[in-house]
């Protein structure tokens, strides 16, 4: 008998071999109407669980004890697989159009998919309408997705047989283990595919090329280079069309350009590619947000650190950075390059002519350090500077600190995907009884740094490990149930919105709770997280320990934190959120001083005196233009206020105000205006243009 239960709790059993849609069947004929596949969840001997999607017309097994969580065009995950099934229709349609089109691989991506080709001729931009003509025809036909497995000889000779030799070659060397693979036809196309898929195309609501570019057969710059088509679908035209315009709004608030525009950062080739440049504009945004950050770290008891860019390679040795994260790294910093030390082991073959030992000794002794990737191990050494008890925690530790990640060229992009970048990090040092309030404490902080930037719409995602790959993670898998446990159950207890379990995501230490934005044109950021870490501190990491209540060694546990994430990307999304039109108490230029004529210039210039004495960012414009030219200049500038001046001014000893927002908020003392100006800083007010 199989025993099925389903995300309520309800439990339903059968006793002959029942398919995905023979369950949803059972529920109701609606459901069964709009089943697209179903996540299935089993426990292995010790308990552990293992869950995957699979097509709606998957057999389950004919005995034994399931979880089923049946997905239609509501849920998440469908829409991710709909995609892939879109991916297999746009290579559908390439082949019928281009003939002896080599297929490579087509999976999906965050807000879409690609699919690369070979093909004899090139695709162009001006051949996406007739692929679109041709891809609404294979969804109006319907047709099912058919999943067939054959063993990897007969895989063999289907792919040979049909000219896919890119595919035979992934089939040789990708999948050189697997006994069986398998196939999914759909008409007259048959593709290499694990799926799953839906069932048929006439789900897919509409399908979007969006553009193309170069790609390589695996990634390998030594191999073929291909032709990468990517493309969006949705299940309704309403959503698509709605995509295609937050893509819109997208360019117009690309970071790159108004970073460029509004003098906030800059990237140059001479220093290198991925490292940023703050201009004075910018550094002022990112000062503020430290000084904001300081402010509540200091309100919650933590205090602040410095330390190096750089560290021993035996430092992340130990801390299973390096070669957990090797891939990402930039290569260790070997001083037996250094003219000083190839010089020493010179003298050593000098002074110990043919003893190897002697020499390898003194080569054993050259250090070689590394690019901080991270600031924890650095913390942790601060937290062994001197033995600590029970009494001393929680030990709360921050840094603003840059660390350093080699990232793929092509992967680099502005300020939100970078090789040096400076993290708002934190490390907490607790004992297990505290773990609780401090998590709550660290996403407390968190929620409230976001909806202070105007972040109110977000979600919560806890990254767990992904149970099918064990080898992925470091540690006691006791502690890693326990750190998943107390961070389900803070979670949960604290009532956060849109909670879910993201398998897999979690960090080689540890899991995470992340916080997933949602931004004021509808795109989704991940950005505040908090990591509990029952590994770094365990004895075959750093070994710490504090003396507890018993006068007995305790290992600590070790909270990673960090609301912003780093402040390189964080700035980015905000000038993309706010497309640079900063709150008050950010903005680079607060208030801009303009006159009418030079004649009012000396007025002008004590007014400006009077705003830099109260703290205010003050500019000014005294160039002979039309106070038009002016005032609309400094909106162009996105300027929150702007004051002119002319004789009536000069006259009552007031200024005229323009708002950004309100327009002209009429004439006011400069002490008035001071006031207000101050109490929009205070409080942090965010006002946006309705």
């Amino acid at each position: 008998m199989l025993n099925v239960t389903l995300p309520d709790g309800k439990e339903l059993h059968f006793e002959s071999p029942v398919r995905v849609l023979d369950v949803a069947a059972s529920i109701g004929a609606g459901l069964a109407k709009a089943t697209l596949a179903a996540v299935v969840t089993t426990r292995d001997a010790q308990g552990q669980p293992s869950s995957h999607t699979i097509d709606a017309t998957t057999l389950l097994p004919e005995s034994g004890d399931i979880t089923i969580k049946i997905l239609t065009s509501r849920d998440p995950e469908a829409l991710d697989m709909m995609r892939h099934s879109a991916a297999h229709i746009m290579a559908r349609a390439v082949m019928r159009l281009f003939p002896k089109t080599q297929l490579a691989f087509g999976p999906t991506t965050e807000n879409g998919f690609y699919y690369d080709f070979l093909t004899e001729t090139p695709i162009s931009e001006a051949d996406f309408p007739k692929i679109e003509e041709e891809i609404k025809k294979i969804i109006k036909a319907g047709e099912p997705f058919e999943r067939v497995e054959e063993p990897r000889d007969k895989a063999l000779e289907i792919l040979s047989g049909i000219g896919q030799t890119l595919k035979v070659e992934h089939l040789r060397e990708g999948l050189g283990e697997n006994e069986t693979v398998s196939f999914y036809k759909q008409g007259e196309f048959i593709d290499l595919c694990r799926g799953p898929h839906i069932p048929t195309a006439k789900t897919i609501g509409a399908v979007k090329i969006l553009s193309i570019a170069g790609a390589y057969w695996k990634g390998d710059a030594n191999n073929q280079q291909l032709q990468r088509l990517y493309g969006t679908a949705f299940f309704k035209k309403e959503e698509l069309e709605a995509y295609l315009t937050q893509l819109e709004e997208a360019k117009k608030r690309d970071h790159r350009l108004l970073g460029k525009q509004h003098e906030l950062f800059a990237i140059d080739n001479e220093v290198g590619q991925g490292l940023i440049l703050w201009l004075p504009k910018g550094t002022i945004v990112r000062k503020q947000l430290e000084a904001f950050l300081q402010e509540e770290l200091t309100r919650r008891g933590y205090q602040m650190v410095m330390t190096p860019h750089i560290g021993r390679i035996e430092l992340y040795k130990t801390s299973g950075h390096y070669p957990y994260y090797a891939e990402s790294q930039f290569p260790p910093i070997d001083m037996g390059e250094h003219p000083s030390e190839k010089a020493r082991l010179a003298a050593v073959k000098v002074e110990y002519p043919g003893d190897e030992a002697a020499f390898q000794a003194a080569a054993a002794s050259v250090e070689k350090f590394l690019l901080k990737p991270m600031n924890c191990p650095h913390h942790i050494k601060i937290y062994e500077v001197k033995p600590r008890s029970y009494r001393d925690l929680p030990l709360r530790i921050s840094e603003f600190g840059t660390v350093y990640r080699f990232e793929q060229s092509g992967e680099l992009s502005g300020m939100v995907r970078v090789r040096g970048f400076t993290q708002d990090d934190a490390h907490i040092f607790c004992t297990p009884e505290q773990v609780a309030e401090e998590v709550r404490g660290c996403i407390e902080m968190t929620i409230y740094v976001l909806k202070t930037l105007g972040f109110s719409d977000y979600r919560v995602r806890l990254s767990f490990r992904d149970p099918a790959n064990q080898a992925k993670y470091v540690g006691d898998p006791a502690a890693w149930d326990a750190a998943e446990t107390a961070i389900e159950r803070v979670t949960r207890e604290m009532n956060l919105p849109n909670v879910s379990i993201g398998l897999g995501e979690a960090a080689f230490y540890g899991p995470k709770t992340d916080f997933i934005i949602r931004d004021c044109i509808g795109r989704e950021w991940q950005l505040g997280t908090v990591q509990l870490d029952y590994q770094l501190a365990s004895e075959s990491r750093f070994n710490l320990s504090y003396t507890g209540a018993d006068n007995k060694p305790h290992q600590p546990v070790i909270i990673h934190r960090a609301p912003f994430g780093s402040f390189e990307r964080f700035v980015g999304i905000l000038i993309e959120h706010f497309a640079a039109a900063f709150p008050l108490w950010l903005a680079p230029e607060q208030v801009r001083v303009l006159v009418v004529s030079d004649k009012f210039e000396e007025y002008a210039k004590r007014v400006e005196q009077q705003l830099r004495e109260a703290g205010l960012r003050v500019g000014s414009d005294y160039r002979p233009e039309k106070i038009g030219a002016k005032i609309r200049d400094a909106q162009l500038s996105l300027v929150p206020y702007m004051l002119v001046i002319g004789g009536r001014e000069v006259e009552s000893e007031t200024v005229s105000v323009r708002d950004r927002i309100d327009g002209d908020l009429g004439a006011m003392s400069v002490a008035t205006l001071v006031e207000k100006m101050q109490e929009e800083i205070r409080e942090r007010r965010l006002r946006q243009r309705k």
